[in-house]
């Protein structure tokens, strides 16, 4: 698995946010969880992550 793309971030990606206005990006369950709460963003769980959610 890869590091969260934010930036400062050791926790491993769980999850692939589609961001209209920038670039997809791979992140870890804790930022996914508030980036996804913008208007258009949408999060895919990547396979292989289901440990990462409690």
């Amino acid at each position: 698995m890869t590091n969260c793309a934010e930036d400062g971030c050791a926790r491993e990606a769980a999850v692939r946010l589609h961001v209209p206005w920038d670039a997809d990006r791979d992140v870890c369950v804790a930022h996914a969880r508030s980036l996804a709460q913008r208007d258009g963003v949408v999060a895919e769980p990547l396979e292989g992550s289901q440990a990462e959610w409690p």
